[in-house]
């Protein structure tokens, strides 16, 4: 059991361990919000009114955080917004846990984000409870993020962490996240499997019986509710309803196992309360499939009968605690650590406490681990065959952590950095111009884009060496990092050919600067070893639009033409476009 643990362990501690040394660091909007109950009427070009307002509007009340609002008397739409904050940012996206129950995003007079779909009324049914990214713009800081919401459910507005990071860092924390969801997932559903087959096999089928139903549900509860899901299939209501069938069938299971345990004692009222949990789980999932009700309502239903149904059922077995043997107070132990650790992610679902990941996945591995190993001392004689299963087990629990493994390094290769000069790759450089492209053209601002190569450099590797070359390209690189604006960006395409893109300048502009370049560069003297290197030239072609070319996107190709005319004419010069 030991060895089975580290080795679901071992992913999480991987992923952690390389997220933390990436130095990625999320910032968690937890102030400055307000919110507003209604909805906003619609201009006549459909936007909202309410994003047009003064930011000074008194019908807008400071909250801490953007969720149940005081005063709702049943009112079912919300406004929130907040001003989002300075930070460098590459690629920024808006990470929040879920919406009660579907949501808007408007920024700077745009709608950039929906889940569900609001009518005309701004009502709108359950569209699921995923995890939400929301991708923002370059310069989204200090603009005002509105977020419009509508539930009918018993709580409305975001839920859970709120917190702008980086699209990679954001993708990373959900594969680490949720790895320990993951594992232990299959270790369940393999579980599940091995009961069920000796359900088949042993007399005793109701205990297995019980064991394969439970932890068939747990794994199914837990799979549907990673984040992890989400990025397999975005399909939010489908993994809503699989998480409702996993998470409505728990009192079931545990009902089942435990009057099969408890026997001897005669807890017909166990019976009675896996019967009523049998016909919620049918009721309610069909009801909701026949579109009757929307799944949302039943989980409030369900969760005040699971409520009572853990009280009743901890308390038919605790009062005969002195009668019991050691293996009946290890399940009672178990059950209970289980039941509390539901209690409070219901507590924390329904915002009577505050947010925190409850490791529901520890109490379900933990009780399912109980009943497991006590069942295991009972039918010792089928320990040969339980010995293959688990070498099976073990195969297929090391298949998935490779595979973990391999999405954590593929997780990391998504790099966006040169290794050897340390400015930007082609990778980086081809997802920046569409990025640059969109905003000149939606801005009417100038973009120039000029092609930087250093002249002769395959006679210079020769003569020089490889090595003396690539300290040439650190250098260049450097150079070229510390002589550019802050807002342009320096990109290697591949061997001795930079690429220089520079929002809001001119061709003129660009022309200056390069001559400002070239006369540094003619004084820079670049060591290799203990001997000074000869400094090489380098030829450089312009392209600006709207200058030049009436799409931005076509910049790439004049420039490198112009970089092809200055090798013509000789090197060691600058082209424009003409």
């Amino acid at each position: 059991m030991r060895r089975l643990l580290l080795t679901l362990l071992a992913p999480l501690m991987l992923a952690v361990a390389l997220i933390a040394s990436d130095g990625a660091e999320a910032m968690a909007l937890d102030r400055g919000w307000e919110y507003r109950w209604g909805d906003s009427p619609l201009l006549a070009d459909g936007t909202p009114a309410w994003i047009a307002e003064s930011q000074g509007d008194d019908a807008w009340q400071p909250i801490a955080f953007p969720a149940n609002p005081p005063e709702r008397d049943g009112r079912r739409n919300a406004w929130f917004r907040v001003t989002l904050p300075e930070g460098e940012w590459r690629d920024p996206v808006l990470y929040i846990d879920s919406v009660d129950l579907i949501t808007q995003a408007w920024l700077d007079g745009e709608r950039i984000y929906q889940h569900g779909h609001f009518d005309a009324h701004g009502a709108g049914g359950f569209a699921g409870w995923p995890w939400h990214m929301i991708v923002l713009p370059e310069d989204f800081a200090g603009k005002t993020l509105y977020f419009r919401v509508f539930s009918d459910y018993t709580a409305i507005g975001l839920w859970g962490e709120v917190k702008l990071m980086e699209r990679p860092a954001m993708l990373a924390d959900i594969l680490t996240g949720s790895a320990g969801d993951l594992a232990v997932s299959a270790f369940l559903m393999l579980l599940a499997l091995l009961a069920f087959v000796f359900a088949l096999i042993q007399a005793h089928r109701l205990s297995f019986v019980g064991i394969g139903l439970f932890a068939l549900a747990a794994s199914l509860m837990l799979l549907a509710e990673t984040p992890a899901s989400q990025l397999l299939l975005d399909m939010p209501l489908l993994w809503d309803y699989l998480a409702a069938a996993g998470y409505y069938t728990l009192p079931l299971a545990m009902g089942l196992m435990l009057e099969h345990w408890f026997a001897d004692q005669r807890p017909w009222l166990l019976r009675r309360i896996w019967q009523l949990h049998l016909g919620y789980v049918v009721g309610a999932l069909g009801l909701a499939l026949a579109g009757v009700v929307d799944l949302s309502i039943t989980f409030p239903i369900f969760d005040a009968l699971l409520v009572v149904s853990l009280i009743v059922m901890f308390t038919t077995i605790a009062v005969r605690l002195g009668a019991l043997n050691g293996e009946q107070r290890l399940i009672v132990l178990s059950y209970g650590l289980f039941a509390l650790i539901l209690l409070v992610d219901m507590a924390v679902a329904h915002s009577l406490l505050g947010w925190w990941p409850v490791p529901v996945n520890g109490g379900a591995l933990g009780f399912a681990l109980a009943i497991v190993g006590i069942s295991l001392w009972h039918y010792r004689e089928t320990q040969q065959e339980l010995e293959r299963l688990n070498r099976s087990l073990e195969r297929q629990v090391a298949e998935r952590t490779q595979t973990l493994q391999e999405m954590v390094m593929k997780l990391q290769a998504f790099s966006y950095q040169d290794a050897l000069t340390g400015v930007h790759n082609r990778r980086y450089f081809d997802e920046l111009v569409e990025h640059e492209a969109a905003m000149a053209r939606r801005n009417g601002t100038p973009l120039t884009i000029t092609m930087i190569d250093i002249d002769h450099f395959k006679q210079f590797n020769d003569r020089e060496g490889h090595e003396a070359g690539d300290t040439v390209l650190i250098g260049l690189g450097r150079l070229l990092t510390h002589h550019f604006r802050d807002s342009d960006e320096v990109c290697r395409l591949g061997g001795e050919e930079f690429v220089v893109v520079m929002p809001g300048a001119t061709a003129a502009m660009v022309e200056a600067r390069l001559a400002e370049l070239m006369e540094i560069l003619a004084r820079t003297r670049f060591r290799y070893r203990d001997r000074v290197l000869d400094t090489p030239s380098i030829s450089c072609g312009i392209a600006s639009y709207p200058e030049h070319a009436g799409e931005p996107l076509t910049l790439i190709g004049l420039a490198d033409k112009a970089l092809y005319s200055a090798k013509h004419r000789g090197r060691s010069r600058i082209v424009t476009y003409a």
